[in-house]
Order: C-alpha cells, then sequence, then structure tokens
C-alpha cells in the first residue's frame, strides 16, 4: 500500500511581510536622492551645453556679418522683410537652426509677430531652471516664451547711435569680435537667468522688446546688467545662484555666489556688489 504523504507549506506571517515591505521602502528611500542627483545633473549638463551653443551662434553670427556682434535690439526693414524690430535671441535663431522660426515672424511688422512671441526655444530654456510654465513665462509676460539666460548688457547695448539708412537709433554693442579691449577671454557674453520672478511680476521673456529708445527698460525683457545699476546700484534678484557664464571663446566659468553677480561683467578685474536680501 502507497503511503500519501502530506507536507504542508508555511505562508508568510504578517511580520515578515511588514519587514520585508520596510525593508524596501529603505532602498528605496535610499535610492530617490541617487536618481534626483543623476536627474539634476543631466539637467545642469543640458543648461551649459545650452550656453555653448549660443556662444557658438554669437561667432558664428560675427562671421557672418563682418565680425559684427549681435545688436542687444535694432530696426531694420530688409532680410527678412516685414518684421523691422529685433531682439537679441531673435538675432540668435538661425544660427541654433532655428531658421524656420526666424521666417516665421515675416510680414508680421516685429520678430514676436505672427506667434513667434509663444514659440518655447529648447535651446533657452534651462531644465534646472523652476520659474517657467512649460517654457512660458511664470510671471510677467504669462504668454510670452521665456528663457533662462541673458545677455550682457555692457557687451551687447552701450552704444546708441542714429542709423541714419534705417532713421533709427541702434541699440548694439561698441565693439565686434575681434577689438574688445579685454579680449574675449575675459568677457562675458551671457549668462544665467531665472525665467521669471514672480515675486515681483518679473519675466525674461526671449523676444520681448527691451532698449533705452523706443520700448524702454521693462521688467518683461531678456538683459543682464541694466536693471543691477539701476537699482541704488544693487543687484536684481533673480539671477541663479552661483550662475555659468559662458565666455565669448564658448568657455564655461562659475560667477558670482549667494550674495550676487558682477556689476561690469565687462571688466578683466569684476567688481562684486551686493544683492537685496530677497528672493524669487
Amino acid at each position: 500500500m502507497s503511503r500519501i504523504v502530506s507536507v504542508l507549506r508555511r505562508g508568510f506571517t504578517l511580520i515578515e511581510l511588514l519587514v520585508v515591505i520596510a525593508i524596501i521602502a529603505i532602498l528605496i528611500g535610499l535610492l530617490l536622492p541617487a536618481v534626483q542627483k543623476v536627474r539634476e545633473a543631466a539637467a545642469r549638463a543640458q543648461c551649459q551645453n545650452n550656453l555653448k551653443q549660443l556662444g557658438l551662434a554669437i561667432h558664428n553670427y560675427a562671421s557672418a556679418n563682418a565680425s559684427a556682434l549681435p545688436m542687444n535690439f535694432y530696426y531694420q526693414n530688409q532680410n527678412p522683410p516685414g518684421v523691422y524690430w529685433y531682439p537679441f535671441f531673435y538675432n540668435l535663431l538661425p544660427y541654433i537652426e532655428q531658421n524656420n522660426l526666424y521666417l516665421k515672424a515675416n510680414g508680421s511688422g516685429a520678430a514676436w509677430g505672427n506667434g513667434v512671441n509663444a514659440v518655447v526655444v529648447k535651446t533657452y530654456i534651462c531644465p534646472s531652471d523652476p520659474t517657467n510654465n512649460a517654457g512660458l513665462c511664470a510671471a510677467g509676460a504669462t504668454t510670452w516664451a521665456a528663457t533662462s539666460y541673458a545677455p550682457n548688457y555692457y557687451m551687447f547695448s552701450t552704444s546708441n547711435n542714429y542709423d541714419s539708412v534705417n532713421g533709427r537709433n541702434q541699440d548694439g554693442p561698441r565693439y565686434n569680435i575681434g577689438n574688445i579691449p579685454d579680449g574675449t577671454s575675459n568677457t562675458i557674453a551671457i549668462l544665467e537667468r531665472l525665467s521669471s520672478c514672480p515675486a515681483y511680476g518679473w519675466s525674461n521673456a526671449w523676444v520681448y522688446p527691451m532698449d533705452p529708445n523706443y520700448w524702454g527698460w521693462n521688467q518683461y525683457g531678456s538683459d543682464y546688467g541694466y536693471w543691477n545699476v539701476s537699482f541704488s546700484g544693487q543687484a536684481s534678484p533673480y539671477y541663479l545662484n552661483n550662475v555659468n557664464s559662458m565666455y565669448l571663446p564658448r568657455s564655461l566659468r562659475r560667477c558670482g555666489t549667494p550674495s550676487g553677480p558682477w556689476r561690469r561683467p565687462i571688466r578683466s578685474t569684476p567688481t562684486p556688489i551686493t544683492a537685496p536680501n530677497r528672493s524669487c
């Protein structure tokens, strides 16, 4: 007669199950910071790559325009036709593979026409910048596409001469790519700046008009340098702490600390200033 042997399999007890769940939770807790650090490192790498692309665009612009640097803001009515008003970042579009967007404003009367103002340009956005709303400014000009960068006012906006050909004052640089007094290695071109400052209703819209002649220095456009010598010599409060700066040879360096960025980045020996004790 065969003997049937029954084997009883004992399942997990409640305590064992809770221990397993606790161990998994601990492992997840240890893993999440590492994942966040990897993501942030990738985001910062993308931010730095954007700056390098913008630096390359400035050099390519100069190569295509007889060594001239892009103007902060200028007026002309020739190419593309019917655009007339040209902000700084609009001038760089053909040199960051955005020529179709550059031509989109044709016939509108301004670079921000035909819906260009609301077009988010990936190269102009730093993934580490939390102050934009899906690429649009989160404060100020909330229907305009944002940027996480700003051109150096002292490099691109200190010449304000009358242009008899176009019949307007032109807001542009004093120098070209080859005669900058401090040399390209000591001259900041572009640096990081938050897309928006909700506490003050300010924004950093990449194509918003801003100049000393016709549109005024306002809280919606993109520039570094003018604001921080206007408010009693204090720095604007919405620059990223320990920001990356793109120098004209397309090299990246850190400049500034939580106490604020440099007042005149065009100088070889920058003068640090103290920012207001406030944040966005």
